[in-house]
C-alpha cells in the first residue's frame, strides 16, 4: 500500500481525531503563551504520538511478515475493505465495541489514568502525553494498522503509521491552538464527514486487494518472451 494513501487515511480520518482525541489536545498546558510557543509545545505532544505510531508500525510489520509471506495481503486488503464499508454504512461506533473487550478496557483505564496524572505535571511532559495518547484504543488507529501490515516489509510497515500519524497532525494542531473556537457542536459536525471518506477508502482497499498480483514491471513481459513454449 503507498505511503502517501497513509497520509491521506490520518488527514481525512484526523476528523474523527478531532472528536475523540480534541478534549486531550485542549487541555494541554500551553495555555498563556506566545502563539509560536504554544505551536512548538503543541508538537511536541503530536511527535510523541507519531513516534508511538511509528513503534506500532514496526511491531506490526513484524508480525505481519508471516502474512506476507503466506500470500495473504490481496485478502488482507479486501477484508479491511468491506470492513470499512460496513463500518460506514452502518454507522458502526468502532470505539465502543472495542472498549467492550476485556483487554481493551484495561488499556483504556491504565492509558487515562496515567494520562490524568501527566497533565497536572506541567509543560515538559507534553512528549511523554502524547506518546501515551497514541496507546488508546482507536478504530482509526487499528484501520492503518491493518493497512500497515499489508505492506508485508517492516520498514514500510513503520513508515506507512508514521505518515499516517502525520497526516492527523494538522487538523490536531489547528484544534488545539483554535481552543475555544472550536466547540464540541463543531467537533461533532466535523465527525460527520467521516463516513464518506471511509467509504472512499474502503474502495481503494478493496480495489488494491483485487489488483494485488497483477504484475506491473515491464521487465516482467521481457522475461514471458524468453519463457520456453511447448510447440
Amino acid at each position: 500500500m503507498a505511503i502517501w494513501t497513509a497520509f491521506t487515511i490520518g488527514l481525512l480520518g484526523s476528523l474523527h481525531c478531532v472528536g475523540m482525541c480534541g478534549p486531550i489536545a485542549l487541555s494541554l498546558p500551553y495555555q498563556g503563551q506566545q502563539p509560536w510557543r504554544s505551536a512548538a509545545n503543541v508538537m511536541l505532544y503530536n511527535m510523541g504520538r507519531v513516534i508511538t505510531y511509528t513503534v506500532l508500525g514496526t511491531l506490526i510489520g513484524i508480525a505481519g511478515r508471516g502474512f506476507f509471506l503466506a500470500g495473504a495481503q490481496s485478502y488482507i486488503s479486501i477484508g479491511l475493505g468491506i470492513f470499512l464499508l460496513v463500518v460506514a454504512l452502518f454507522s458502526i461506533d468502532v470505539e465502543s465495541r472495542l472498549l467492550r473487550i476485556p483487554f481493551m478496557q484495561q488499556l483504556n483505564t491504565w492509558v487515562k489514568l496515567q494520562l490524568g496524572k501527566l497533565l497536572k505535571g506541567g509543560r515538559n511532559r507534553l512528549f511523554t502525553i502524547g506518546l501515551l495518547n497514541g496507546l488508546l484504543p482507536c478504530g482509526l488507529v487499528y484501520v492503518a494498522i491493518v493497512g500497515a501490515v499489508s505492506t508485508g516489509v517492516v520498514w514500510e510497515s513503520a513508515a506507512y503509521m508514521a505518515a499516517f500519524g502525520l497526516g492527523t497532525v494538522p487538523l490536531m494542531l489547528a484544534t488545539a491552538l483554535a481552543g475555544q473556537f472550536i466547540t464540541l457542536k463543531w467537533r461533532m459536525r466535523l465527525r460527520k464527514l467521516l463516513p464518506v471518506f471511509l467509504v472512499a477508502f474502503a474502495l481503494l482497499f478493496i480495489f488494491r486487494g483485487l489488483n494485488f498480483d497483477v504484475p506491473i514491471e515491464f521487465r516482467f513481459w521481457e522475461d514471458m518472451q524468453e519463457a520456453p513454449m511447448c510447440h
